[in-house]
């Protein structure tokens, strides 16, 4: 049996309203299924890490394969129950802890 590729999106949300992580996840999941349907949303392997409300950041494990899929729709997402709301990723890398070195890097400057 083939071991699964994954990789890790640290992903920045830009919101009128602060989502809680349930609506977060739920407006993922929604614009995979709108892109790509049901059978494309299970292809994903999609699941949460961690999410931080007060950074506006949030961190998705994706298997390799959906990896383009799951960016198109992460572009697609333009409202949050029911606020403006735009999702950019950040960064993109195959362990955790890389991830958050990036993370580190990254907002830093800010």
């Amino acid at each position: 049996m083939r071991r699964v590729k994954r990789r890790y999106l640290l992903l920045r949300f830009e919101v009128e309203r602060v989502p809680g992580e349930r609506e977060f996840l739920d407006a993922v999941w929604a614009a995979v299924g709108k892109l790509y349907g049901e059978f494309g949303a299970s292809l994903t392997g999609l699941a949460l890490i961690s999410y931080d409300a007060a950074e506006k950041t949030a961190i998705v494990r994706v298997t390799l394969e959906a990896l383009r899929m799951v960016r198109a729709s992460l572009a697609s997402i333009t409202c949050i129950e029911g606020a403006e709301a735009a999702v950019h990723v950040m960064a993109v890398s195959g362990t955790i802890k890389s991830l958050h070195k990036r993370q580190q890097h990254l907002f830093s400057d800010v």
